[in-house]
C-alpha cells in the first residue's frame, strides 16, 4: 500500500470472512486522513473532510458517562421515528442500529418490528458497554442483541442481510453523508426498511446568532462554532441519491427550555453534540463565552427567566 504521508485511521472495521468461515475478523478500513481534511482511502481517490470523527468518538466516550437517564428530548425523538414501526404490517427478523441514540432506541423498542436480532453499532466503545449494562432493564428480553464497534462511514455488514436500519440522532456527523446512506441502502434486503433522524439546519439558531455577534464584537470576526447541517430540502434528495424507493421526509421541530446557556451546552455535552468541526477554532476565548450567554439571554429570554433552543428533525 501507498504511503500518502499522512496517519491511518484508528477506527478498526469488523468484517465477515469468508474463507475460512470465521465469524468476524479486524481489519483496517483502509484509508487515510490528512491534517488539511482530505482522506485519501485505498483505492487512491480523495474526499473533503467537514468533520473531525476521531474527535466525535471521543465525545460520545465522554458523553457515555455524562448522558442523562430518560432524557426527554432524546426518548421523544426515539419514540417518534420507533412509532413509524407501528405503521409497517411486515416485520423485520433482523434489525441495526447505528450510532446517535443508542441507548433510548433500545429500552423504547418494546416488541416493535419484530425484531429478533439486533445489531447496535458505535465508534465509541464506552456508549456500547452503557447500553450494554443497560440491557438488562429494557424490555426486549426476547431479542438477541451483539454490540459491534464500528464506522457509520465505513460499514462492516455484508449486502443484503438487514431486514431494518435505524439512526437516530448519528449520521449528521458523518462526511460522507449521501455515501453512508448508500451503504445502509446496499446491506438492506431488497424489501428492507430505513428509518433515520437526523438534525435539520434550523437547530440551534439562536445559539448561532448569539455566538455570531458576542466574536464579532469581541473578536472582530466570526469562526464556526455549530456545525452545517442538511436542510429540509436536501433531504429527499438524500434518499433518491441513495437508491432508496418510496421515500418520506417529515420535518420536525422541537423547543426545548434552559435555565440558561450553560445548561443547554451541558445539554449538548451529555448527547455527544459539541462542536467537531475540523477546521474548528480550537481555543474558546472566556470573554466572548461570557458575552454569548449573555447575548443569548437579552434576545431570547422568555418571561419566565427560561432561554429557548430549537432543535428541527428531518
Amino acid at each position: 500500500m501507498r504511503a500518502f504521508g499522512a496517519f491511518q485511521r484508528s477506527s478498526l472495521l469488523l468484517r465477515r470472512r469468508r474463507a475460512n468461515n470465521e465469524p468476524y475478523a479486524l481489519v483496517p478500513s483502509g484509508s487515510f486522513c490528512t491534517d488539511n481534511g482530505f482522506e485519501t482511502t485505498s483505492n487512491g481517490s480523495s474526499r473533503v473532510n467537514i468533520f473531525d470523527r476521531h474527535l466525535k468518538r471521543k465525545q460520545r466516550d465522554r458523553a457515555a458517562w455524562l448522558t442523562r437517564p430518560n432524557d426527554s428530548f432524546v426518548d421523544a425523538v426515539a419514540e417518534n421515528l420507533l412509532d413509524r414501526l407501528e405503521d409497517c404490517r411486515k416485520t423485520f427478523p433482523t434489525a441495526l442500529c447505528l450510532g446517535g441514540s443508542l441507548e433510548a432506541v433500545r429500552r423504547l423498542l418494546r416488541g416493535r418490528g419484530g425484531i429478533e436480532k439486533l445489531i447496535m453499532m458505535d465508534t465509541s466503545y464506552d456508549m456500547l458497554k452503557l447500553c450494554k449494562d443497560a440491557q438488562q432493564d429494557a424490555h426486549n428480553d426476547n431479542i438477541e442483541t451483539c454490540f459491534v464497534v464500528g464506522d457509520e462511514e465505513f460499514l462492516p455488514l455484508k449486502e443484503s442481510s438487514l431486514d431494518l436500519a435505524i439512526s437516530c440522532l448519528g449520521l449528521h456527523w458523518t462526511n460522507d453523508l449521501p455515501g453512508a446512506m448508500i451503504q445502509c441502502k446496499l446491506a438492506l434486503k431488497p424489501d428492507g426498511l430505513f428509518l433515520g433522524a437526523i438534525l435539520g439546519g434550523e437547530t440551534l439558531k439562536e445559539l448561532r446568532i448569539a455566538c455570531t455577534v458576542a466574536q464579532m464584537e469581541r473578536e472582530g470576526g466570526i469562526s464556526p462554532r455549530v456545525s452545517p447541517l442538511a436542510q429540509v430540502r436536501d433531504a429527499g434528495n438524500l434518499l433518491t441519491r441513495a437508491g432508496f424507493t418510496l421515500p418520506s421526509v417529515d420535518v420536525d421541530q422541537y423547543t426545548v427550555k434552559y435555565n440558561s446557556a450553560l445548561e443547554l451546552i451541558e445539554h449538548l455535552r451529555a448527547m455527544g453534540e459539541t462542536n467537531a468541526l475540523l477546521q474548528r477554532n480550537k481555543i474558546l476565548n472566556r470573554e466572548t463565552a461570557l458575552a454569548t450567554a449573555a447575548i443569548y439571554d437579552s434576545m431570547f429570554a422568555a418571561e419566565d427567566g427560561s432561554i429557548p433552543a430549537t432543535f428541527q428533525l428531518l
